[in-house]
């Protein structure tokens, strides 16, 4: 079945070089309802990060710079020296971090982790429901075609994600559900950052357009209190944007709005 299969990376469209990143525990495919609107203008690469369902396994000690080093090297094989940068949650602390790099030409990242205030205990909390989430998800997969066939199971499985589901094709929700199961780096990131926490920003070094999108529903990264360091320290004068009603993954939620929160705002970068 299609929502078995896992992918390293999805490339399509032509343009000017665009890369998506997911969240934590998700694959590239959590843009699948954007892409084709993002592949009208760019050339996207949309890569599963390493430790989760299709990606790369964890290589060596884990580090803040792990991911973003594989993300790079990624970058280079498909031959982008600078792209556009969109991520969700995890997957937009690493863009920002690849900014910090001098790899974005722009970035939007839909609630990026890493963002609570140094006082706020909520990281702990997040990692622990995710491993958790992580556990439920592997004895929940063997009847994911189950799960997803009536609506009420549908919004169970997606309640920490959306507000809005019902457009979301049950193959993709299955699929998910199995991306959570599958995410053999799961664990260790989670241990990892129960120890370590998210490191500093260097954000004083990113010089590109940053536009930061939250929704107001998310239930992983509660606005504004997830938000505070990029909001009071890092990233102030970004181009903020609050999504009413919406949740963890704008993506997903809302996807014909998002595409044109992207779009536009790499149309404005580039002009």
């Amino acid at each position: 079945m299609a929502y078995c299969v896992f992918t390293p990376s999805h490339r399509g469209g032509r343009g000017s070089p665009l890369v998506c990143l997911h969240g934590f525990m998700d694959t590239w495919r959590t843009w699948e309802l954007v892409l084709p609107a993002l592949e009208r203008r760019h050339d996207v690469l949309a890569p599963t990060l390493p430790g989760h369902a299709g990606g790369p396994p964890l290589e060596g000690e884990l580090s803040d710079a792990l991911i973003a080093d594989a993300i790079e090297r990624a970058m280079d094989d498909a031959g982008f020296a600078t792209a556009h940068l969109v991520g969700n949650s995890l997957g937009g602390y690493v863009a920002l971090q690849l900014a910090a790099r001098g790899r974005a030409q722009s970035v939007v990242a839909f609630a990026p982790a890493g963002g609570w205030a140094g006082s706020d205990a909520s990281l702990d909390e997040v990692l622990t429901l995710q491993a958790t989430v992580h556990e439920q998800a592997k004895v929940s997969a063997p009847h994911a075609a189950a799960i997803v066939a009536s609506a009420e199971g549908r919004r169970r499985a997606t309640r920490l994600v959306v507000e809005s589901f019902e457009h979301i094709p049950a193959e993709l929700i299955a699929h998910q559900m199995l991306g959570v199961a599958s995410a053999g780096g799961a664990l260790a990131m989670i241990e990892y950052g129960l120890r370590e926490g998210y490191r500093l920003l260097d954000a004083q070094r990113i010089a590109c357009p940053v536009r930061i999108v939250w929704g107001t529903a998310d239930r992983l990264l509660p606005w504004p209190a997830a938000a505070a360091r990029f909001r009071d320290d890092w990233l102030p004068h970004a181009d903020w944007v609050e999504l009413d009603g919406v949740g963890r993954c704008p993506q997903l939620d809302v996807p014909l709005e998002a595409g044109q929160l992207i779009l536009g705002f790499a149309a404005q970068a580039s002009a």
